[in-house]
């Protein structure tokens, strides 16, 4: 992949909010509404157009204006049955209203409408297959979904959102070389887009460039158009500044994304874990529960259950340990893989060779880097230590010795390694885990600096690290 690593690498501004007047920004691109109204200001446009513009130009969209446009395009095809855009938009707004509020029953929805638009369109219907991709990611199913992306590429090779929704395909199929591949053409195709820069970001932060991560991502927050969409960004920032430890900075990123859209419950979440991390245990409680309540997510189950653990609190841990498996029973129901989630729970709270079974179920199918740490770890767990060093040791070097700087993962390969009696690199991927972000987890980061002092000082009998 030919990309100016140098000039991505320059610092840049960090300012994340711009304020757009007298235009409506999609997607990066200036959109002109045809207005003949002589001098007055033309209409804003209304919340169904927002959001079709947005889900057709791979930009995140408000939770409102979708269901507008949901309900909109509903009432149509009831006249129209026979639209097969229509039928791509509506399977693209359910997609995105599922994501945005993890309610899996649009998932059935969304394939219906997809597939009744591959009926009734076009023979080459790049929407409509684009859309079950991106379908196909939201339910962690990457195998489908590099074969609908795939497809829409080869239908129509210049829609950058196809190359896009590859990305998270050959992420989930620890495919670097396609990952290399999609992001060199979307970026030749939109280099501009906001949305285009949120998607490299993911990428830099996937391959441990976390300078460069973090300067697409303040770019892409100060050049998004719509609330919605800048709010997304904001959230992805805090993440980042999460992963790197620095908490002061996540919060405001996380803030901010509220402010911005008081939808965005990944970002109330991501505050969440940073108010954890900061010891405002009643406020990171709060924001968790608000979180959950509108987005019931299983993920953020089992950071609740995890950080209620933490605190000794172990009637309400359980509490949300099994309202994570309802919610997975329900998502699986509903056509999505939470095998990943599912093991790694089983891995820490549950049980062992149940997790290691479903994990290399997983990393059969879909060998991405997160299904190779958690693999490793429940390997460990379930006392295979010398072949969970080998999965560690992919997930924290990947094929080619770089990969994504993950606390949680380098604190998972010390571990295997203190167990092995390797010591000097024990002492050293547990240092690292903490200096990555000393508060990655409020059960495994005091378990890390326990285990370091367990190791001591390095003696003359260590292993070289």
């Amino acid at each position: 992949m030919q990309i100016e690593h140098g000039w991505l690498s320059r610092r840049r501004s960090r300012v994340l909010i711009a304020s757009v007047a007298g235009a409506v920004v999609l997607g990066g691109v200036l959109v002109l509404l045809p207005w003949d109204g002589g001098d007055a200001p033309a209409p804003a446009p209304g919340p169904a157009a927002l959001a079709r513009g947005a889900v057709t130009t791979g930009v995140p969209a408000a939770l409102g204006d979708l269901a507008v446009l949901i309900g909109d395009r509903e009432t149509h095809l009831r006249a129209h049955p026979l639209d097969g855009t229509s039928w791509a938009v509506l399977g693209a707004a359910y997609v995105e209203q599922g994501r945005r509020t993890a309610d899996v029953a649009n998932w059935p929805k969304a394939e219906k409408a997809l597939r009744t638009s591959l009926k009734v369109g076009a023979e080459r219907n790049p929407q409509a297959l684009e859309g079950l991709a991106a379908l196909a990611v939201a339910r962690r199913d990457f195998p489908a979904a590099k074969k609908w992306g795939e497809s829409a590429v080869k239908a129509a090779p210049k829609r950058w959102t196809a190359h896009a929704v590859l990305i998270d395909a050959y992420t989930g199929l620890g495919d670097d070389e396609g990952v290399g591949r999609a992001l060199e053409k979307m970026m030749e195709l939109r280099p501009d887009a906001p949305a285009v820069g949120a998607r490299a970001a993911a990428v830099y932060r996937d391959r441990g460039w976390r300078e460069d991560a973090q300067a697409r991502i303040s770019d892409a927050a100060a050049a998004a158009g719509a609330p919605a969409e800048r709010a997304a960004y904001l959230e992805q920032a805090g993440r980042l500044a999460f992963e790197r430890g620095e908490r002061e900075e996540a919060l405001r990123f996380f803030q901010e994304a509220l402010r911005t859209d008081p939808d965005q419950r990944a970002a109330q979440a991501g505050q969440g874990r940073v108010l954890a991390a900061l010891g405002r245990t009643t406020d990171a409680l709060s924001a968790y529960q608000a979180a959950l309540a509108k987005r019931p997510s299983p993920r953020y189950a089992l950071e609740l259950g995890e950080l209620y653990e933490s605190l000794g609190l172990g009637q309400a841990a359980r509490v949300q340990y099994d309202l994570l498996r309802e919610r997975v029973r329900g998502a699986e129901a509903a056509g999505a893989d939470e095998q990943l989630l599912l093991g790694r729970f089983e891995a820490d709270h549950g049980d062992a060779a149940s997790a290691v079974r479903r994990l290399r179920a997983e990393w059969g199918r879909q060998p991405g880097t997160a299904v190779a740490d958690a693999l490793g770890w429940a390997l460990h767990r379930g006392g295979a230590h010398e072949e969970a060093l080998e999965f560690a040791t992919i997930a924290t070097e990947g094929d080619k010795g770089g990969g994504v700087r993950s606390a949680l993962y380098v604190f998972h390969r010390g571990v295997i390694e203190k167990e092995l009696e390797r010591y000097g690199p024990a002492r050293r991927h547990l240092r690292e885990a903490l200096m990555i972000n000393p508060y990655f987890s409020p059960l495994r980061a005091p378990e890390a600096e326990r285990a370091l002092a367990e190791l001591g000082e390095p003696s003359v009998q260590d292993p070289p690290g």
